[in-house]
């Protein structure tokens, strides 16, 4: 996409600014435009908005699983290339494996971030199948809700596999100006373009998407192998809260000069699932 001069010189300038949010971060994210060696590349179409407006430091923040209350409906979510494809089980009967990884890391995230002081809180639906998605359990009703009184609202989602992803990135919500939550987790994981598909469900009502990565190699595999899995969890999780704590400006966030491995050769070793 090309952009006016003085645009261009005004996005410019206002990444610059974005990436001094304050100390470096524990788990450095990957260089734009690079494949990390755990969560693979970054989403393939980029992003044309960035996030300057500062938000409190005790901003409450409410973080989902992408598809929690969509399961043997339409927009399930991902079952995986393992499963899909190699005829691997599912982690766990009844869900997709998308659902099973995002409750994972969502939980793991709002507690390391409680433990780290952040005002975050989950959100889990009390049923796995709402068909009406206006209904006042799903996520998408409690997170818009929940943004509308002033929160920031998370939801956690891993992508297609094979050419239907695209990789990891912040889909931010709409409706509102883009702020440092928005912009740190993008330094961390990438970012899609504004309206990515006309704008998703979530973004039109508040609700920012983030993108951990495709559900396949390497990331599916490190996830899916009992010796690799412990450790790969704690380095998505940690590269979230990082990258929240940044966004409220507790330190720095510093994407690395090279891919990051986060699991080194055992995350790579065939899985026995």
């Amino acid at each position: 996409m090309r952009f006016p001069r003085r645009r261009t010189l005004l996005l410019a300038s206002l990444a610059a600014a974005s990436l001094a949010l304050a100390a470096d971060a524990q788990a450095p994210a990957p260089a734009p435009g690079t494949a990390d060696t755990l969560t693979g590349a970054r989403g393939r179409l980029g992003r044309d908005w960035i996030g300057v407006r500062q938000v409190a430091n005790t901003v409450p923040i409410l973080v989902m699983a992408g598809h929690a209350d969509s399961q043997n409906i339409p927009g399930s979510g991902t079952s995986g290339y393992a499963v899909d494809i190699r005829g691997a089980k599912p982690m766990q009967p009844g869900i997709r494996d998308e659902l099973y990884w995002n409750l994972e890391v969502a939980r793991r995230v709002v507690a390391l971030g409680q433990r780290r002081g952040l005002n975050i809180r989950f959100y889990d639906p009390p049923a796995r199948t709402i068909v009406n998605g206006d209904d006042p359990r799903t996520n998408w009703s409690v997170g818009k809700a929940h943004a509308e009184a002033g929160g920031y609202a998370l939801e956690i989602h891993f992508d297609a596999y094979g050419p239907d992803g695209i990789g990891s990135g912040v889909i931010p919500a709409l409706h509102r100006p883009l702020s440092s939550l928005d912009e740190s987790l993008a330094v961390a994981f990438g970012g899609y373009p504004l309206q990515f598909r006309g704008g998703l469900g979530g973004p039109k009502r508040g609700i920012t998407l983030l993108e951990i990565g495709k559900l396949e190699a390497p990331l599916e595999t490190a996830l899916r192998n009992p010796r690799s899995r412990e450790r790969s969890l704690a380095v998505i999780t940690e590269r979230v809260v990082a990258a929240l704590e940044a966004g409220l400006g507790r330190h720095r966030l510093v994407a690395a000069p090279q891919p990051v491995s986060a699991h080194g050769a055992v995350g790579l070793a065939p899985t026995h699932q």
